[in-house]
């Protein structure tokens, strides 16, 4: 197996399962909501003294969040990959359901692209954009966007009414989930609100956009571990991580839909300034490491 400081960081091994499951409860919260759950697995282990679990843990464990929007929007899936069969077999190309298909596939290559480029410095121990000076500019960023996006986005439009440009434009967005702090959910999330989709409609567009990013970023992180012969007990210990992810994942979109059919966005877009600032201070006066 490959060590805490290998070419893929198993630290996590390390934390056991009960730390596993907190921080598998706190990825699955932060996973869907706009505010990286690459950040909080960076910080929250900082808070607790605990080691940081690596980058490879916060990419297997995107897996528990493809459980729960698969389960969630099992409907959309379902009508989109039934529709997308059945247009083929008939060759009615011009299905709505075919076409999202190709749409979500299309917005998936930018972040795939990316995500090869930059997996050497990523996935390495000790990343330099896993500092949490990194980390805290990003949070500050993305904080402020959401918020400059909230008070100019139409919030009308709903996906219906979407199109190839809006499918690649949020596919585009996506990349800056490969930066810790970023968060996937809040790149996509701000780039559909700034098309003018309403809340509920950008969060339900964006999460089915990110399937196969998601899945394709576990899976490969998964590969990656097997590479390095994780253990049997290191497997059981990522195991239990997921499990707590995907239910903790599930029961945060179910809220998440919810509140963004009543409010706004803001409360993320003031949550994330804060931490960030909260970050950066506690950084530069040494009180984390």
């Amino acid at each position: 197996m490959a060590g805490a400081c290998g070419s893929v960081d198993t630290g996590f091994v390390g934390l056991g399962y009960i730390k596993v499951a907190v921080l598998g409860v706190v990825q699955g919260i932060t996973e869907l909501l706009p505010v990286s759950s690459t950040g909080h697995m960076r910080i929250v282990p900082a808070l607790l003294g605990w080691p940081d679990p690596g980058a490879a843990f916060s990419a297997a464990m995107q897996l528990a969040a493809l459980l729960a929007v698969v389960s969630y929007f099992w409907a959309d899936v379902a009508q989109l990959v039934g529709g997308s069969v059945k247009a083929v077999t008939r060759g009615r190309f011009n299905d709505k359901h075919f076409k999202m298909a190709i749409w979500i596939v299309l917005a998936t290559i930018p972040i795939g692209v990316a995500g090869l480029a930059l997996a050497p410095v990523l996935n390495a121990c000790g990343s330099p954009m896993r500092s949490l000076w990194a980390i805290g500019c990003a949070y500050v960023i993305m904080g402020l966007l959401l918020g400059l996006v909230e008070l100019a986005a139409r919030h009308a439009r709903t996906m219906a009414k979407a199109n190839i440009l809006d499918a690649l434009v949020i596919g585009v967005a996506q990349v800056g989930a490969l930066i810790p702090g970023v968060s996937r959910s809040g790149s996509t999330l701000t780039a559909a609100l700034g098309l003018g989709f309403k809340r509920e409609e950008a969060a339900r567009f964006s999460f089915l956009l990110g399937i196969p990013a998601i899945a394709l970023a576990g899976l490969k992180e998964l590969w990656e571990l097997h590479k390095a012969h994780l253990s049997s007990h290191g497997w059981s210990v990522l195991g239990v991580g997921i499990i707590v992810g995907a239910v903790s994942a599930f029961v945060t979109i179910w809220g998440l839909m919810r509140l963004l059919e009543r409010a706004s966005t803001w409360p993320f877009a003031i949550y994330r300034v804060l931490l960030g600032v909260c970050l950066l201070v506690g950084a530069a006066m040494g009180w984390l490491h």
